[in-house]
């Protein structure tokens, strides 16, 4: 029996580990989200983030431990887990030759939603995401921001209790972020959970209350966003857990004269 009760986690991760031939991706990574957070995964390239949101949403099988959403198994489980989630991935493979309105639609009659239900939230959800003049242009035509936005609608259509972002803000301008933030703040505050990957500190700072740093495919700290950074900037505490140096730019003071 699966147990959704309130005191349960949005997500519990224990001791996740996943190898590529002689490198391992990650090791032994464990995590408990509660239901409302706005959770920040945080780290270098290469430390495992990716690899790890691909195994917590059933896209990558772990080599080792599991992953619990609202309780259900995600593995044993996988269509009742996937009911309950939203995934927006950093490779966006989506069916270029519908249209964004098509793209919705068929999202949703995927997930078995009533019609009805289908035409009114994707209507909501272009407007709110600045598509509208757009929901009948080809996903193919789309801009980058464009794109991100109309994935970003076809993960919430169904109302996920929880929403796995990796890397949503990359490469987009400030007018589709805006909108983004928009959207996942009005979620979240409607008691969705969020997890979120990001490489820049101060959005991370600003949106999540929440925080995991990882390095080397480990968990070096996690805690609220205070506990994590201190008394400094959460990219001071991310630079020092990380085990990086400062960049020293003594080699470079030809740097400071123009030869123009």
């Amino acid at each position: 029996m699966t147990d959704t009760r309130a005191d349960v986690p949005a997500l519990l991760i224990r001791e996740l580990g996943k190898r590529f031939g002689a490198k391992v991706a990650v090791a032994g990574v464990s995590l408990e989200i509660p239901h409302g957070s706005f959770f920040g995964l945080v780290g270098p390239n290469g430390a495992g983030k990716t690899t790890t949101l691909k195994m917590a949403t059933g896209l990558l099988r772990p080599d080792t431990g599991s992953v619990l959403i609202d309780g259900i198994d995600a593995w044993a489980s996988p269509l009742e887990a996937k009911i309950r989630t939203g995934v927006l991935p950093e490779d966006l493979a989506l069916f270029e030759r519908l249209t964004g309105a098509e793209l919705l639609n068929y999202t949703g009659l995927l997930r078995r939603m009533e019609p009805p239900v289908i035409a009114e939230r994707s209507r909501e959800l272009i407007d709110v995401l600045g598509l509208t003049d757009d929901a009948g242009t080809l996903v193919v035509d789309y801009s980058h921001g464009m794109r991100k936005k109309i994935a970003l609608a076809a993960a919430l259509l169904h109302a996920p209790r929880l929403l796995f972002l990796d890397e949503p803000f990359e490469a987009i301008d400030p007018v589709s972020a805006r909108a983004i933030r928009t959207v996942l703040e009005r979620y979240t505050g409607g008691g969705g959970t969020i997890v979120f990957s990001s490489h820049v500190m101060e959005l991370v700072e600003r949106l999540c209350d929440r925080v995991a740093v990882m390095s080397d495919g480990r968990i070096v700290a996690t805690g609220t966003l205070d506990e994590v950074r201190g008394d400094q900037t959460l990219e001071d505490a991310f630079v020092h857990l990380v085990g990086a140096s400062d960049v020293d730019t003594r080699d470079l003071g030809w740097l400071g004269t123009s030869s123009a």
